[in-house]
């Protein structure tokens, strides 16, 4: 058995997979229907929405198996994002790197496998629609073309869905994505004594730049704070664009005294930008800290709401020591 190698951009295509947040969630007919759609049209009994997470598959959508994941070094999955194309098996018993498979000289049985590449537009493909057969089968162009139309549908939803969750300027997760992501966290937290802390900000005199040196400019400073919070953080934590000027992080495992660390380095990185930028106006931001408590937290909002009372206090101090109007 050919174990399947990991691409070169592996780090990359994980990442993306696990900011769509779909793994080990629900079964949804959008996906489902697609799924019994393949099973019906190439009528075979197994069809899949195949995801290709670190050490496994994980089945997003399944007719004709009741597991849920295998492991990703027998998956066929593995080896067929690894290409652009349709990937074809038409008799696994007959083909060296998969004739002692498990999954073909046991359940399922494969013989028959076609997969085509859930690639998602920056490239990295996060999996596979695919079809599957006990028996020996021939499959020809215009099959693979109907299979990659089907895949071009789970593509799309893939798509839709991050656009939902992420901001097209900053390119950071937006209110949406933050909601779903920071409850899940708050979650984690009650459950296990985790504790996190937020830093709500705000950028000074941002309708300033907008007014007197264009938009243009005013979304570059947005682009800039979003880079500088995310190169500041880890993987572990939340950055997000609540709206307009604003922006969250959310420091998992994190007490408020360390993300004051924290902010103490993007602050630097702020400055640093002002150095070198060049530009006729600075970037300056407000921020506040709070440290999750879940008896005054018991809501999300709680906890938004507290970091941006923070940040308002903080904002009227520098107003009032630089008696500027922001």
């Amino acid at each position: 058995m050919l174990a399947p190698v990991k691409a070169s951009n592996e780090a990359e295509r994980i990442s993306e997979l696990q900011a769509l947040h779909v793994l080990d969630t629900s079964p949804e007919e959008r996906f489902d229907r697609i799924s019994r759609l393949a099973s019906a049209l190439f009528d075979v009994p197994i069809a899949l929405v195949s995801l290709i997470d670190t050490n496994r598959q994980w089945f997003k959508s399944c007719v004709g198996i009741a597991a849920s994941e295998t492991e990703r070094d027998i998956s066929f999955c593995g080896h067929a994002i690894l290409g652009t194309e349709v990937f074809v098996i038409e008799d696994a018993s007959k083909d060296e790197r998969f004739a002692d498979n498990p999954l073909v000289t046991g359940p399922p049985d494969i013989r028959f496998y076609a997969g085509c590449p859930i690639t998602m537009p920056s490239g990295n493909s996060m999996g596979t629609l695919c079809i599957i057969d006990s028996k020996p089968r021939v499959f020809g162009t215009e099959q693979k073309s109907l299979l990659q139309d089907l895949a071009d549908i789970v593509i799309g939803e893939f798509v839709a869905q991050q656009a939902a969750t992420i901001d097209p300027l900053t390119q950071i997760y937006n209110r949406r994505g933050f909601d779903v992501l920071a409850n899940k966290a708050l979650a984690n937290c009650r459950r296990y004594g985790w504790n996190a802390t937020i830093v709500y900000f705000d950028l000074n005199k941002f309708k300033a730049i907008n007014d007197n040196h264009g938009h243009a400019s005013g979304d570059k400073i947005l682009v800039t704070l979003a880079d500088i919070l995310s190169r500041s953080m880890r993987e572990s934590d939340i950055v997000a664009r609540l709206g307009g000027d604003e922006f969250v992080t959310m420091l998992m495992n994190s007490s408020e005294s360390k993300a004051r660390y924290k902010v103490e380095r993007i602050r630097n990185e702020v400055e640093k930008f002002n150095r070198a930028s060049g530009l006729p106006f600075e970037l300056c931001i407000s921020y506040g800290i709070v440290e999750y408590d879940r008896k005054k937290h018991r809501k999300l909002n709680d906890l938004l709401h507290a970091g941006d009372e923070e940040m308002y206090r903080y904002k009227r101090e520098f107003q009032l020591q630089n008696q500027a109007d922001l």
